[in-house]
Formats: C-alpha cells, sequence, structure tokens
C-alpha cells in the first residue's frame, strides 16, 4: 500500500520533486485500485461520507475563510458563487457520494464477446484509465466529485484546486484520506496538490510516466494552456455558450419557464443560457413577458434589431455577444426565421456543450436533434439539466466538448477505457 505524500512547506519546496513524488505515490496506489474490488470501494465512500458529514462545522468554516479571502482579492460574483458551500452544496456533496456508491462498478465488465470461425471468443472489457490528474478552479466540490469517481472508477488521482479554495480544499481533503484509511485503501489513491505554486500544474501535464490523462475544468485561458502544453491526453471543454430556440410551435408557458430557468438558476455554471434564439412569429408575445422577468432577476438583455424593436430600453448586441459565454446575469437575445437560422447560429457561435429547442412539433425536435452538433441537446428542457447528477452519474469529472474518449458529463464509464479480451480453449492460427 502507497503512502500519502506529506505536504509540509519543507517537502514542497522543490514542486518539480514534490510533484515527481506524488506521481510516483500515485501510479503505485493505480495498480492497487485496478484489482480493488467494488466492495472496498464502495466502503470507502461511505466512509467519506460520514467523515465530511463529521466535519461540517470545519469544512464549511474553511470555505467561509476562502471566500471572506475571495471578497477582499476582488474576485467577481460569478467566481464567489462557484466558490461558495452552501448548506444545499455541501448535502448535495454528499449525496452523490451515497449515489457513486450505489451506481453499478463498470471496471470487468465484458461486453460484445462473440464468436470467431477460428472457435476463439473475442470481446471488450472495461478497465481503468490509470491515473488521472485534475485542474480545476473555484468550485470545492469538485474535490470530492472527482475523488469519488475516480475511485469508484478503479483509478488514481491528483487533484489541483484553485488557490481561492485552498482552505476547502484542504478540509474536504482531509475527509476523503480518513474514508480511504477506514476502508483500507491507499492515501495515494487521491492526492490534493498542497502548493499553489503555478510550477505544479506545468508538472503535472507533463508527466506522461506517471500521469495517464488531465482533466481541466477551469476559465478558458486555463484550458487552452492545459491543452496546448500537456504531454498527455487531455478531456476537456472550453466554453459554455449554450442556446434555447423557441419554435413557432412552442408551448408559450412552457418556454416562459425554461427561458428564465436556464438563464437565472444559477449564472457562473457552463450550462447556463447565454443566448435565446425566438422565432419570429413568438417574439411579439413572449419578449415583454421574458423581459419583466429577467428585470425582476436583475439580467441585463442585448438584443438584435428586431429584438430592440420590441424592447427598445435594451443594448444593442454586439458581434461579440453572440459568442460570450457571460457566466453572468447578462443575456444575448435574437429574433430568427424558423429552425433553419437557429441551428446556422448555433452552429456559427456555440460552443458545442449545450443547446435546447422548445417545439411541439415532433419533426422539428428530431431535425434539432440530429443537426446540432453539440455534447448535450434537450428537447422542452433546460439547459441547466446538462449535469452528471441530473443524468444519473451520481457526480461528473466535467462536461466534455470534445468527441473522442468522452463527450459531455464524464461520469464513471468515461473514465474508463476498453482493451480487447480473447478467450480460447487451445485454438492455434492457421
Amino acid at each position: 500500500m502507497s503512502a500519502q505524500v506529506t505536504s509540509s512547506d519543507e517537502a514542497i519546496r522543490d514542486v518539480e520533486a514534490y510533484m515527481e513524488r506524488l506521481g510516483e505515490a500515485a501510479r503505485a496506489a493505480a495498480t492497487v485500485m485496478r484489482r480493488t474490488p467494488t466492495g472496498p470501494k464502495n466502503a470507502a465512500l461511505l466512509a467519506m461520507a460520514k467523515r465530511l458529514e463529521a466535519a461540517r462545522d470545519e469544512v464549511l468554516a474553511a470555505n467561509a475563510r476562502d471566500l471572506a479571502r475571495g471578497r477582499d482579492g476582488g474576485l467577481d460574483a460569478a467566481l464567489l458563487d462557484r466558490l461558495e458551500l452552501t448548506p444545499g452544496r455541501f448535502d448535495a456533496m454528499l449525496e452523490g457520494l451515497e449515489q457513486v456508491a450505489a451506481l453499478p462498478d463498470p471496471v470487468g465488465e465484458i461486453d460484445s464477446l462473440r464468436y470467431r470461425p477460428s472457435g476463439i471468443q473475442v470481446g471488450q472489457m472495461r478497465v481503468p484509465l490509470g491515473v488521472i490528474g485534475i485542474i480545476y478552479e473555484s468550485r470545492p466540490n469538485v474535490t470530492l466529485e472527482a475523488a469519488s469517481l475516480c475511485l469508484k472508477s478503479g483509478n488514481a488521482a491528483i487533484l489541483r484546486g484553485g488557490s481561492e479554495a485552498r482552505d476547502s480544499n484542504a478540509a474536504i481533503a482531509a475527509c476523503i484520506r480518513a474514508g480511504l484509511l477506514d476502508a483500507g485503501l491507499p492515501e495515494a489513491a487521491v492526492q490534493v496538490v498542497a502548493t499553489t505554486d503555478r510550477a505544479a500544474v506545468g508538472r503535472l501535464i507533463a508527466m506522461p510516466e506517471y500521469v495517464d490523462v488531465i482533466i481541466p475544468r477551469g476559465g478558458k485561458s486555463l484550458i487552452e494552456r492545459i491543452s496546448r502544453e500537456a504531454r498527455v491526453p487531455v478531456i476537456k471543454h472550453l466554453d459554455g455558450v449554450c442556446h434555447v430556440y423557441v419554435d413557432a410551435t412552442a408551448d408559450l408557458d412552457k418556454a416562459f419557464a425554461i427561458a428564465v430557468n436556464a438563464k437565472t438558476h444559477r449564472y457562473g455554471t457552463c450550462n447556463t443560457m447565454e443566448t435565446l434564439l425566438l422565432d419570429a412569429p413568438v417574439a411579439e408575445a413572449l419578449l415583454p413577458r421574458l423581459a419583466a422577468a429577467y428585470a425582476e432577476h436583475g439580467v441585463e438583455l442585448r438584443g438584435c434589431e428586431r429584438t430592440r424593436a420590441l424592447l427598445p430600453g435594451i443594448a444593442a448586441a454586439s458581434e461579440e455577444d453572440w459568442g460570450a459565454e457571460y457566466l453572468a446575469p447578462v443575456l444575448a437575445l435574437r429574433v430568427v426565421e424558423g429552425i433553419d437560422a437557429a441551428v446556422t447560429h448555433i452552429e456559427r457561435y456555440g460552443s458545442h456543450h449545450t443547446d435546447a429547442i422548445i417545439t411541439e412539433d415532433y419533426a422539428l425536435a428530431r431535425r434539432f436533434m440530429a443537426e446540432v452538433d453539440s455534447s448535450s441537446v434537450m428537447v422542452n428542457a433546460s439547459t441547466r439539466f446538462a449535469d452528471g447528477f441530473e443524468y444519473g452519474l451520481g457526480a461528473e469529472i466535467g462536461i466534455s466538448t470534445d468527441k473522442l474518449h468522452a463527450r459531455g458529463p464524464v461520469g464513471l464509464e468515461g473514465l474508463t477505457t476498453r482493451k480487447y479480451v480473447v478467450l480460447g480453449d487451445g485454438q492455434i492460427r492457421q
């Protein structure tokens, strides 16, 4: 059983050597985790939940310190929202651990097993990726989500959170380590990088001898840097420029509720609607009603010329607005002529994350689902549902807009790969 790398100031003074030790410990732990059956993994998850519940006050106090430091340091409202652990979000972390423990373990599954003319059977087995490095900003609940999913899928994880959440992450990491020990698993199965030195990120993404895949979660600049500099494969998403298109056949009450929820439920998340597209026949009836609702929530509206003709008090949308991920109470509005114009807009300005259509026309719904090239496409539902928890994955490691390996919310299966297995009875190739 590998040991947790010490995180004392002296031990991490040499960042490169410190990250090397983390990598070695993670690789050793991954070997243990690869052969760990489901029972001990579930026991560790439930033990983490108990440890976290017992440390509720300490974790929330640590989060309060991070929030105070963030406000003093001028963090914007979106980042503060991501940073905050409300009681509800804390309870969701506990529920996520229990949900992941209850999920089927994908490791070891064999599918597509078939006989070949030679008499051998060929199939594919799900196996862990190995060591997963996760780099993220702001949201301390990611520490627990990432730990739980990596653990259940038989991987070891090295987690590097943002400096703004350092106290929260340290408090959560202590609960994770205690839960692993309670279940008899190696502490190094989940390691939280203890230094905020940016050099740690540079080393983590350049250790292919220890790390099998990197998953960045954060702002566009972080993800672009990781994608550019990493020497190991990256599972990523860039922007969350999400759209809702209201078709002429839409039920206007449904459209109103979804359009308000998709924007105002939370502003700082990647699945929040940033542009609302309205089919011309419904714009006059729906826009004033929506504008009043958005005004109550303090949402700034920016519209095209046709929108401003119906809402003359709003600002004009610029070309940059159509591709903007605001992560703030700002919304772009555009009146379009039918589904073709809506799909063209989404293809030009969207980020292939999550897009929705509100319609009562089944054929148009099918067209939208087929033609919009996004990781999640929705019919008559808020984009805010694009989430591993809501999809029944228990939690998510992130939402991938890549097309290879994993796409959309990345849960347990996204943290495994497949290898071919061949079953024979003495066959030799002729």
